[in-house]
């Protein structure tokens, strides 16, 4: 069955496809700026826990323009509105395990760049990642677990032989190759790159201390 316009806008649960300029979206360095207070928020204790009133609900309802995309892992520990302290509407999260793409993935993030007005994406790998783990250990997984490993795999493959910690440097790599797969996936996200200057960024989320630290 073909997605018409307003089938799509109905199951999407927004109002309309309108261009996200009539937001007057912010730019992709205060947009990071954003991101990073609220982490420093979250970190000293301080949190405000913005746009979760009532009338920000109401606000939100109509339509959205979140300011960010957050492509991160889907593990508990986690929670992007919660660790860059903010709202509804704020972020527009996509979460899989290992914080990998796919054509569903790929296309929730175009969505949010082309019509949203998103005008960054964080890919946010984590320390102590299971999914990176399971990789890294090459044992036998099961069902459609493989496909995430798979997709790790070149990750892990790139960092053998290096100091440290095999399972963090490859939560590391696999953040920096995610967003280079994005930077470089035509045709919506590097026309947004070139055309509307926004950027992909990868970052790291310690879980011990609750940081988020760029991976650039």
């Amino acid at each position: 069955m073909k997605l018409t316009t307003p089938f799509l806008a109905l199951f999407l649960g927004i109002a309309s496809l309108a261009p996200a300029s009539e937001a007057t979206p912010i730019n992709a360095d205060a947009a990071l700026k954003k991101l990073k207070a609220g982490n420093q928020r979250y970190l000293s204790g301080h949190a405000i826990h913005p746009d979760q009133s009532f009338s920000r609900r109401a606000e939100v309802a109509k339509t959205q323009h979140p300011f960010a995309v957050i492509l991160d892992c889907s593990d508990s520990r986690l929670s992007p509105e919660i660790i860059f302290d903010q709202g509804l509407g704020d972020l527009f999260v996509v979460r899989v395990a290992g914080n990998v793409i796919d054509d569903h993935a790929l296309g929730s993030i175009e969505y949010a760049v082309e019509h949203l007005g998103a005008s960054v994406v964080m890919v946010l790998g984590h320390q102590r990642c299971g999914a990176v783990k399971a990789t890294v250990d090459a044992g036998a997984v099961e069902g459609h677990i493989k496909s995430i490993v798979k997709s790790i795999q070149p990750a892990v493959n790139k960092i053998k032989g290096q100091s440290g910690d095999a399972v963090d440097n490859a939560v590391r790599e696999n953040a920096r190759e995610v967003a280079e797969q994005l930077r470089n996936s035509k045709p919506v996200v590097a026309h947004w790159i070139h055309e509307k200057h926004g950027k992909v960024v990868p970052a790291y989320y310690s879980l011990d201390s609750g940081k988020v630290i760029s991976l650039d």
